[in-house]
């Protein structure tokens, strides 16, 4: 049974799913605006909450800072501009973190270079999360592996190729993997969310643990990923779904975030044993609301028993119907009265 330990928990078979909120940009380069996202994140019962951290000059050529971004949800007249307008400081960082810890939230960032990667290492996040646009960036994925921190992969704009591809870079490095089903669009169109796949991607890496990373509106999809066995399950999260910036409108508000977390558990409180058994619970309903066979007529001390003397009636405090065929030809140990309901001491079994 694969299992992976994230920060103060085990994700895996056999244990509760491992949520994170991920807040990604949605602080709006504010770092009060970040902890208060924090804030409610652990009021949500988030297991963590996840940022994104670059090195602006570091992802981007000259060509891509220097490019007009002049649209309603831009922090800047240039791609450079908006992006450095949503990147937190290292400080804002540590503080954060520590932030974070006290709430008992893990702190993670998902690093989109090898500078952003050695810093939040530096920091001591328990983990790496790896983004779908960095899947195809193999020098990246080995960069972060060679830290030997837990690995976990957003698989978006990707075929199985291109996910086998990655595992198999990271592999020699560090085997301790997730892998995240996701389709990036914001918002996904259901019939692009696939949760199959994750059935596809246990039988193709079965030593590892398996989740689902979603961009859907409304949260039964997600809910329905831990009911097919996602073991991590990731949702972007905001204080208010109209805000200002690209990712709002795909993410999740405290109220439905929570509402989540909680479904969530109750799922997998409900998914219990593959036995099928009688609840302790259910005895008193079965006597209430079950048969039992019961005598038709009155039947003398001694009779043989035939059919035509029997019925079926609640309550189930009696022999069941079930065995009814059973009573045929066996005699009675007392005078039973006509619609009496007959119980074990009441038959001659010899």
């Amino acid at each position: 049974m694969p299992s992976i330990q994230l920060g103060r928990k085990t994700a895996g078979t056999g244990h509760p799913a491992y949520i994170i909120a991920e807040i990604g940009i949605n602080h709006q380069g504010d770092v009060q605006i970040a902890k208060q996202l924090i804030d409610a994140a652990a009021q949500a019962q988030a297991d963590a909450v996840k940022f994104q951290k670059r090195s602006i000059k570091r992802i981007l050529t000259h060509e891509g800072l220097e490019m007009p971004y002049e649209n309603p949800n831009s922090f800047g007249k240039t791609y450079g501009e908006h992006k450095r307008a949503l990147e937190l400081s290292e400080n804002d960082y540590e503080g954060l973190k520590i932030y974070a810890d006290s709430l008992g939230l893990d702190f993670i960032a998902s690093g989109w270079d090898e500078e952003s990667i050695d810093f939040l290492h530096e920091l001591g996040i328990p983990f790496f999360k790896m983004a779908s646009a960095d899947l195809s960036n193999l020098p990246l994925l080995k960069h972060t592996a060679a830290k030997k921190r837990p690995l976990v992969l957003s698989t978006g704009m990707a075929d199985m190729d291109m996910v086998r591809r990655a595992v198999a870079a990271v592999e020699p490095i560090n085997r301790e993997i997730a892998i995240l089903q996701c389709t990036s669009t914001y918002p996904s169109k259901f019939n692009e969310i696939n949760l199959n796949v994750m059935a596809a991607y246990r039988q193709a890496f079965p030593q590892y643990v398996i989740g689902y990373s979603g961009h859907e509106l409304g949260i039964a999809i997600s809910e329905a990923a831990v009911a097919l066995g996602a073991a991590i399950v990731e949702r972007h999260f905001t204080l208010d779904r109209t805000m200002k910036g690209g990712d709002h409108a795909a993410s999740l508000e405290p109220g439905g975030f929570a509402k989540m977390v909680r479904d969530i558990r109750h799922i997998e409180e409900a998914m219990g044993i593959s036995e099928k058994q009688v609840q302790e619970s259910e005895i008193p309903i079965f006597k209430k609301l079950a048969k039992s066979v019961v005598s038709l007529q009155a039947i003398p001390k001694g009779v043989t028993i035939t059919r035509d003397m029997l019925t079926t009636k609640g309550p189930g405090t009696g022999i069941s119907p079930a065995r009814l065929d059973e009573l045929i030809g066996k005699t009675t140990t007392r005078n039973l009265e006509a619609d009496c309901v007959i119980t074990e001491a009441d038959i001659n079994w010899h």
